[in-house]
């Protein structure tokens, strides 16, 4: 069984693509950072992103889901000229967003709140150097699932709307999740025994479980999905391959892309073998080829 702390570590760490400290302090000589940008209020309180610009931007943006368990924890934006430096260093500007986090807020709440995000990224696209049809998204685990949401539920905006974030497309251009739950249905009250185990997934999945169809992304599905790559491994007990092999059987019935990659022998999380030789190029060849300038 996996401990609560293993999990929320491991989902806080997935897709963490780690530098050596020298090439960070290098790093953050030369990139830009523009933190706690506000894209929407939530009772009051402020929902944020960071936005981390390269020294030569070529267009493209990665948005950076930072969720684990639907717990959206906060980190100094310095530390992603680390993680991210991948990112950075293929000149994509990076965007961290932060969602309203369990427990106080459940998972609708988060699938509405990183839409609004890359809403905001469409209204300010320009601001930034970013070309807004070159939006990309990667999360794992309950990031995952939100990246999924985000690739199969994009649409064109609400012209009608007093909101001008909601009067913009919330399409993304491709999307990376790891090791993603897909189907939540049934996980309001009758959860699989490796959710029921961690406490810490109680408060985000106690919401009207009607709403379980409309936050399960394998229901969504459509010839307009995003490209999505899905990469998981084939002995994750907590999140299983299942997931993301039925998700893609689903994809397979329409004209959208996608791509599963099966890492063996890995659980709900990944090695450092299996993140630098499997992990990283495929999401980074996956970038490449669905964000480039058209």
């Amino acid at each position: 069984m996996i401990s609560p702390a293993r999990f929320l570590a491991a989902c806080m760490m997935t897709c963490g693509l780690w530098a050596t400290l020298a090439s960070a302090l290098h790093a953050e000589e030369a990139a830009k950072i523009h933190a706690d940008i506000v894209y929407g209020h939530k009772d009051g309180m402020a929902l944020t992103l960071d936005i981390i610009q390269p020294p030569e931007p070529n267009g493209a943006a990665v948005l950076w889901i930072q969720s684990g368990g639907w717990y959206s924890g906060w980190n100094e934006p310095s530390h992603f000229l680390v993680s991210g430096k991948s990112y950075l260093d293929r000149h994509y500007t990076l965007v961290i967003v932060r969602h309203g986090s369990a427990p106080r807020y459940q998972v609708p709440d988060a699938v509405a709140d990183v839409r609004r995000a890359v809403r905001f990224m469409h209204l300010k696209a320009q601001d930034y150097g970013i070309d807004e049809n070159r939006l990309g998204v990667i999360g794992g685990s309950a990031g995952g699932h939100l990246t999924l949401m985000l690739a199969t539920t994009g649409d064109d905006g609400d012209i009608s709307s007093k909101d001008a974030v909601l009067r913009k497309s919330s399409r993304i251009a491709a999307a990376v999740a790891i090791f993603p739950p897909t189907d939540l249905r049934g996980f309001v009250n009758n959860p699989p025994q490796a959710i029921r185990d961690i406490p810490a997934l109680k408060p985000p999945l106690q919401f009207d479980e009607t709403l379980e169809a409309s936050v399960s992304p394998i229901l969504h599905v459509s010839d307009e999905t995003a490209p999505i790559l899905m990469i998981h491994g084939d002995k994750d007990e907590l999140v299983p391959l299942a997931h993301s092999t039925n998700k893609e059987e689903a994809i397979k019935k329409t004209k959208a892309i996608s791509k599963l990659v099966v890492v063996q022998g890995a659980g709900h999380g990944f090695d450092a073998k299996q993140q630098n030789e499997i992990v990283s190029p495929e999401t980074l060849g996956w970038f490449e080829e669905y964000l480039k300038a058209k």
